[in-house]
């Protein structure tokens, strides 16, 4: 027996339990296209050896993340267009196509072409899970559903090493990809049967020069990210001409924006409302937080605290179960209350805290020390992380709601690109004095004595400055969540349509 809710054009409304049924459906696909990539770089390994071609390992990441990016914000304003349920299906059916390709893969260059596939799909998954979150919930209501998004942040950053591990040790590497497709066709099939949007298309061309325009833009800011300081110097005439053409591609498809009838990116978002572009601001720091931890936190609690490779990324539980707790609590207050200001600023000061003590790390601190340090990180991501995209999500039209979350994730992917980068960049350059002055070969603990003792320095050094600047950052962070308009949240959900009649959407569970 099927039961339905459809939601109301407005007035109060209370999240009917059967949608968060069809909310569980959309956070699985969400969790498969965050654990993937994990993975992946989990077993590269062992794909190396079975498939050979070293020199284009760096690809079978790359790729994946250079067509995600590209395709994000596409897939957000195709569902504006042409409807979001079609569009978050065929996204899942994508990245489960690319997933079976890769498993299949008989070289490095066929896995490489078939993780696009799978990039696109992910693309897709990305842009319509916080899209849909916004058809189905109001505003005040949105802020019981943090819980379950911070979940699936925490599972995608703690469980992919450790399920890439687990395929690397008990199975061939192409259960990496294998493990995504029952994972992904329950994720298909749950989204197809129970939830319910009317299909509906308008009438538009699609702004094909804006799409070709972003793509170089993109293209050239993901490949400056991945090669400098790795194949290219920063001051390269590879990595200037890079930057060349994104800015030139970004100044062209900002004027081609302001022409078309219907932009790949409504300008209107940044200037409507101030919350969207300050949102921005918030979730890009976020991000770089979370990558820089992830980047440097187990390194770190390896080579100085002589942690195990699967201890470090249990390590990191203290902050990811923290940030679940807190993004729970802040929006159940936010949905009891309809405040959420104070959130960000909270959070931003819990997070620069919790960053200058992971600076002043020395080569003598304990791990329960530091686990205390990244449970302040937690905190503050807690407060921070999910309910800026909220607060990005209530500052625009539902009209637009696909095209401007598309380009917060967009924005959100391309600071994490960044942030590798540069947090890559700085810790290499800290580390690669001591690892030039070593005269034997192994792990640093295998050292001789004098340079183990300088390696394990430079880690430290190196990541006291990755943290250091991300501290720094929060100072850009805290300015933009004081800045915040705190608009009331209201229980009603959200017209489709610019002649604002609602969307009949209905979610129907058995």
């Amino acid at each position: 027996m099927s039961t339905s809710a459809s939601l109301p054009a407005s007035g109060p409304w209370a999240v009917p339990k059967n949608v968060r049924w069809v909310l569980l459906g959309i956070m699985l696909a969400m969790l498969l296209s965050m654990l993937d990539n994990m993975v992946v770089s989990t077993v590269m390994p062992v794909i190396v050896a079975d498939l050979g071609a070293l020199e284009h390992i760096s690809w079978v990441v790359t790729a994946y993340t250079l067509v995600t990016a590209i395709t994000t914000p596409i897939w957000g304003k195709f569902g504006d267009l042409f409807g979001r349920k079609p569009m978050y299906l065929a996204s899942i059916a994508s990245f489960i196509v690319g997933s079976a390709l890769c498993g299949a893969a008989q070289s490095m260059t066929g896995l490489i072409a078939f993780r696009v596939v799978q990039g696109i799909g992910a693309g897709g998954i990305g842009a319509g899970a916080f899209v849909l979150i916004g058809a189905l919930v109001p505003p005040r209501e949105r802020g019981k559903c943090q819980g379950l998004t911070a979940s699936v942040v925490a599972v995608g950053t703690i469980g992919g090493p450790l399920l890439g591990g687990f395929v690397t040790g008990h199975f061939d590497w192409r259960w990496a990809f294998y493990v995504n497709l029952p994972v992904g066709l329950l994720a298909l099939v749950w989204v197809w049967r129970m939830l319910h949007v009317p299909a509906q298309r308008i009438k538009a061309r699609i702004d094909w020069v804006g799409i070709g325009l972003l793509t170089g833009s993109i293209t050239a800011i993901v490949l400056a990210s991945t090669w400098a300081g790795t194949t290219y110097a920063w001051g390269s005439w590879q990595m200037l001409g890079l930057g060349v053409l994104a800015v030139i591609g970004l100044a062209a498809f900002i004027a081609v924006e302001k022409r078309v009838a219907e932009p790949l990116l409504p300008l209107s978002v940044f200037t409507n409302h101030r919350n969207y572009p300050l949102a921005m601001v918030l979730i890009l720091v976020a991000g770089a937080v979370i990558f820089g931890a992830g980047l440097c936190l187990p390194l770190f609690q390896q080579s100085v605290q002589g942690a195990s490779a699967t201890n470090s990324v249990l390590l990191m539980l203290p902050m990811m179960i923290l940030i679940v707790i807190v993004s729970t609590i802040a929006g159940k207050v936010m949905s009891a209350t309809g405040r959420y200001k104070i959130f960000p600023v909270l959070g931003i000061l819990f997070l620069a805290t919790g960053l200058g003590l992971l600076v002043t790390m020395s080569t003598h601190t304990s791990q329960p020390l530091t686990s205390l340090y990244m449970a302040l990180v937690g905190i503050g991501l807690g407060f921070t992380l999910q309910m800026s995209g909220i607060i990005a999500q209530n500052s625009v039209s539902p009209r637009d709601m696909g095209a401007a979350m598309g380009f917060v994730n967009l924005f959100r992917t391309l600071g994490d690109s960044l942030g590798v980068a540069v947090f890559g960049s700085l810790f290499t350059r800290a580390v690669e004095p001591a690892l030039a002055a070593a005269t034997a070969p192994g792990a640093p603990h295998h050292l001789p004595g004098g340079v183990e003792d300088a390696y394990l320095q430079a880690v430290t050094t190196g990541t006291g400055h990755v943290f250091l600047t991300a501290a720094t950052q929060c100072a850009l962070a805290f300015f933009a969540a004081l800045f915040v308009i705190e608009v009331p949240l209201t229980e009603a959900v959200p017209a489709a349509h610019p002649a604002g009649k609602a969307e009949n959407i209905s979610a129907a569970a058995t």
